[in-house]
């Protein structure tokens, strides 16, 4: 008897109850989540064991994943380069440098809100806006 892995319900159980930013600001990834725990008193730490690997034309690509547990609550926030070597974790979104995605709970409208100009202030930060999961082609590069 074969499994067979149901892709789509996959994608769909792991964005239940998720919100997703993508951020332009061409900056180190380190650099980037050393400016964001400073400005937002987040403790953002690289999770290697979450880091993504794409195989594309026999070459293997890192994707490298921090991860934040907001404390007291089930909510986390995860950020993801969406570069490496000059391939894309989503490339029908080469423009952006991060990918946030807040997931565990839901997150009101107001304080996403207040996320996203949080972000728009750091020094490099260019753009940050919320994509909705209908207009990710890739969505499973994302699931962890």
């Amino acid at each position: 008897m074969k499994l067979k892995i149901d892709n789509e319900t996959l994608v769909e159980e792991f964005f239940e109850c998720t919100r997703i930013l993508g951020i332009v600001a061409p900056l180190k990834d380190y650099q980037f989540t050393w400016q964001v725990n400073q400005a937002l008193g987040a403790s953002f730490r690289i999770n290697n064991s979450l880091e993504i690997q794409l195989k594309k034309k026999d070459r293997n690509y890192f994707f490298s994943i921090y991860d934040y547990e907001v404390p007291g609550t089930c909510m986390v926030h995860y950020l993801y380069n969406n570069q490496h070597d000059g391939e894309f974790l989503l490339p029908e979104f080469k423009h952006l440098d991060f990918l946030w995605l807040v997931k565990g709970e839901e997150i009101d409208d107001a304080d996403l809100s207040t996320l996203i100009q949080s972000l728009r202030s750091l020094p490099g930060v260019q753009l940050v806006n919320e994509m909705t999961h209908e207009k990710i082609r890739n969505k499973q590069h994302l699931i962890l």
